[in-house]
């Protein structure tokens, strides 16, 4: 028996170091680059995974493909902005419990001498058009995000067919279509959250903001359970009651860059201040 002994303590020794060292159950999150390129998501995910012992596995992209990966069963949340193409997701049955959770808005950039007039414009639809008229060069992220979604239809609104040598789709995320346009010197449709973050590398400016067309909500939903039994669907509502919590909206609240909030709570509009 004591010989055996060392050997039981050994094997003891050996399982409890594995079971300490065993990996935190993982929650797979689609989201937009805009949450991912801002700098939010390094600032708030980890007070979630220390306080519910997930490991969040974020992938970020438009949320038109955030929100594919979501009907796929890929992923266990999204995280996006597009209010019509989030309720064309809920309503199709692929995602439950949709929670307001921020916003921010939208502003048009370019190149300081702002060759098409775009801040004389009385709104984002005539500034799209005078972009157009002028044929100054615009770069759009032409990747089915939810800020591609809304330069449509500003497009849309302005009654402009944007195409020809003017008008680039890039298929980027908004941090590497920033860094395209400030190489070419032309304008772009961007979030503010993004701008923030990236402008003190970028040659542009701000030259319209503060329609309410503008304006740019987020929304997190739960990929459905009763059509992907697989899916961490405890996980995902458990992010879901953080991030719409006092605590996280605090979190979103507080998150600035150079004294500039990036984005204002949403689910809880005065959640306090650390």
């Amino acid at each position: 028996m004591k010989r055996a002994l060392p050997g039981f303590i050994f094997l003891w020794l050996c399982l409890s170091s594995l079971s300490v060292q065993a990996d935190p159950p993982v929650l797979r999150m689609a989201t937009t680059t805009s949450t991912e390129n801002s700098g939010l998501l390094k600032v708030i995910l980890p007070k979630f995974e220390s306080r519910s012992g997930l490991d969040v596995q974020v992938l970020a992209v438009g949320t038109g493909q955030a929100l594919r990966l979501g009907c796929n069963g890929d992923v266990d949340v999204v995280l996006v902005h597009a209010p019509a193409a989030e309720q064309k997701f809920v309503d199709d049955g692929c995602g439950v419990n949709r929670r307001q959770v921020m916003y921010n808005d939208f502003v048009i950039i370019g190149p300081p001498a702002d060759p098409a007039a775009v801040a004389q414009s009385k709104d984002a639809a005539e500034a799209l058009a005078r972009i157009a008229k002028s044929r100054s060069l615009f770069v759009s992220r032409g990747d089915d995000s939810g800020t591609n979604k809304k330069e449509l239809a500003l497009w849309q609104k302005a009654g402009v067919k944007p195409a020809g040598d003017w008008y680039r789709e890039a298929g980027q995320g908004m941090g590497k279509v920033l860094q395209i346009t400030g190489e070419l010197d032309g304008y772009t449709l961007t979030d503010r959250g993004t701008w923030l973050a990236y402008r003190a590398k970028s040659p542009l400016k701000i030259l319209f903001e503060k329609d309410p067309a503008l304006y740019n909500p987020y929304a997190v939903i739960a990929v459905n359970p009763a059509r992907y039994p697989d899916t961490n669907y405890t996980g995902a509502m458990t992010f879901i009651a953080w991030i719409t919590s006092r605590e996280g909206q605090r979190m979103i609240a507080d998150y600035r860059i150079d004294g500039q909030a990036l984005f204002t709570p949403l689910a809880i509009t005065n959640p306090g201040t650390r």
